[in-house]
């Protein structure tokens, strides 16, 4: 009898655990609360981390050779092409804000990734089928010694219908699949959480293999003048990625969309300058905050009142119309705001220039995918009888990314803590990105000083710039090291400086300043090279970047980035010292200033 009691109670204690839901809120795909046995976890997150390393790979397949591909196939000059290139970079990040809003105010992250996703390999497969059918002629061009013939505009305009179309898909869905592989695991529960932390470790790692792969096998491929090969091995790993995510839906955990932050955004500028001509005591005693009944019912933390930006406390000031409304049926949100909701809007005026420092950053980081290429391409690149492709000296920043994350978490953090001798530990993240621009000066200057060596080695009387200097392209290693130094403490310092100054209803909003960020450095980028060869073709001279390098002076372009990046850490630096960081009010009442 006791065996079958202890079996019966057994069986009891398993139903209880399979039936057992998440703490934190999430739910399955029917809109049911989460049941922990049945759903996410490392089921659900493997199945994002490989998703994410294929779309990477079909990305980056795509994006780290399309400088050449511009030049060889379309026919464009250097200066045209690294424009071309800056501005689709920086339309992948202005699609990226449109997915980060989709995804929190109205579809959640689960189907704004599914529907960009579908928009990505349909623009993967229309680039494949255009260039194949219509770009690559005669057959065999490509290369660094065939050209391909001249293109209607209809065929054009199908090229870049496609590769567009690849820029919103990937847009869309890269700042929302790493929440989303996040939110497989429940941060409430004491094993669930731990694993969430180390998610996002496996995750970075899974972009990095991704674009390593692509960075080398097929940049390879591309660079040989095989691309409509490329091309379609990029559309296969994004349809593979696809149907990777969409087999894995029952699986899913989900939360659902926490609305618009736009409207009180809006209604805390109208209320204050509908009330710009009333008189406010200096005490503050006569702003409104909610009632503790409301805000028990507010799962974000409130945030404290300070003194900045005076004018809008007047959207918070309760005038007798206010007091009168409510008496009735309540506050109108268009005339009275609480004051938590006014510090939202603070708190993003003051991330403004912070958030505008970082642009000259990213101006630095898009040459890369640009004039590094080209750069590289008009050195030796032959090592024996095998050709180095120019984009592939990228994968030198991936492991250099590698390097450095681990050389900051496990020597550098720990040693500037013992430094600090306080219970902070390491850098702050605005130190971090402070950091971040020191050693993008040192990228520029390297590339500079590279380029002046690569002059100086040129073969002056050779018809074409590929290969035409006699300096090996491994100079480029120490410019390629020096830009994957600083993603690890610009961009990552970024996104958690973001993230943790952000009130806790717009964080997706802090992420998408980070990537507002990468997407105007692109368009400045474009409008800087544009501005200096206008300036420096006058008098029928060449210019700083011209079809033939050697005729140029890039090494200038570099130097003038350096100056550029010199002038914005000293902005920056003035910046991080006025910057006052958010306090928030936890949940037992005491006060939570987020340190900076």
């Amino acid at each position: 009898m006791s065996c079958l009691e202890s079996h019966v109670y057994k069986e009891r204690k398993f139903e209880e655990e399979s039936e057992e839901v998440t703490l934190d809120g999430s739910v399955d795909f029917h809109g049911r609360p989460a049941i922990r046995a049945k759903s996410g976890r490392w089921v659900a997150a493997i199945i994002i981390l490989l998703n994410q390393a294929l779309a990477t790979l079909a990305f980056f397949g795509i994006g780290v050779n399309l400088v050449l591909f511009l030049t060889r196939v379309v026919g464009q000059n250097n200066a045209d092409a690294a424009n071309n290139v800056s501005k689709w970079t920086g339309t992948v990040y202005i699609f990226s804000l449109v997915g980060a809003f989709l995804s929190d105010s109205y579809w959640g992250r689960y189907k704004t990734c599914a529907v960009f996703q579908v928009i990505f390999v349909i623009g993967l497969m229309s680039l494949s089928l255009s260039s194949y059918l219509f770009l690559l002629k005669p057959k065999g061009c490509g290369n660094e010694t065939v050209s391909c013939g001249k293109h209607s505009k209809l065929e054009m305009g199908m090229f870049y219908l496609s590769i567009y179309l690849v820029a919103l898909g990937n847009g869309g869905y890269q700042p929302n699949i790493a929440t989303f592989g996040a939110d497989q695991f429940d941060e409430e529960h004491s094993k669930e959480g731990h694993n969430k932390v180390a998610f996002f470790s496996y995750f970075y790692l899974a972009f990095n293999i991704g674009q390593l792969f692509s960075n080398t096998i097929l940049v390879y491929f591309e660079d040989e003048g095989m691309w409509a090969l490329g091309f379609w091995l990029s559309a296969g790993s994004a349809f593979a990625a696809l149907v990777l995510f969409l087999i894995c839906t029952p699986r899913y955990r989900h939360f659902k969309p926490s609305g618009n932050p736009i409207s009180r955004f809006s209604q805390v500028l109208v209320a204050a300058s509908r009330k710009s001509k009333l008189q406010m005591s200096s005490n503050g005693e006569d702003l409104f905050n909610m009632d503790a009944k409301e805000a028990s019912n507010d799962a974000n933390r409130k945030i404290l009142h300070t003194h900045g930006f005076k004018f809008l406390d007047r959207a918070a000031f309760i005038s007798s119309r206010d007091l009168g409304d409510q008496k009735g049926l309540g506050y109108n949100p268009w005339r009275l705001c609480p004051v938590s909701q006014v510090e939202e809007v603070k708190c993003i005026l003051r991330l403004l220039p912070i958030w505008l420092c970082t642009i000259i950053y990213s101006v630095v980081f898009t040459q890369m995918a640009s004039l590094f290429v080209e750069q590289g391409a008009a050195m030796k690149t032959k090592v024996s009888n095998f050709r180095i492709p120019p984009a592939s000296m990228s994968s030198f920043d991936i492991l250099s990314v590698a390097v450095f994350i681990f050389f900051y978490r496990r020597v550098l953090d720990p040693f500037v803590g013992k430094l600090k001798k306080t219970d902070s530990k390491g850098l702050t993240e605005l130190q971090r990105m402070g950091v971040g621009l020191v050693i993008a000066v040192l990228a520029m200057v390297s590339a500079g000083l590279v380029e002046c060596y690569r002059l100086k080695y040129a073969k002056q009387g050779c018809l074409h710039c590929n290969d035409s200097s006699t300096l090996s392209i491994f100079w480029q290693i120490p410019q390629y090291a020096f830009i994957g130094a600083s993603e690890v403490f610009m961009y990552v310092g970024q996104l958690e400086f973001f993230n943790a100054q952000t009130p806790d209803g717009l964080k997706s909003f802090g992420s998408a300043l980070c990537m507002t960020s990468i997407s105007l450095g692109n368009y400045v980028s474009s409008l800087l090279v544009s501005v200096v060869m206008k300036i420096s073709t006058e008098d029928h001279m060449p210019g700083w970047i011209p079809g033939h390098l050697n005729k140029g002076h890039l090494d200038r372009f570099y130097f003038l980035l350096a100056a550029l990046t010199s002038i914005d850490l000293i902005a920056y630096i003035a910046c991080a010292k006025w910057y006052k960081s958010i306090q928030l009010e936890a949940k037992t009442g005491e006060i939570d200033e987020t340190q900076v």
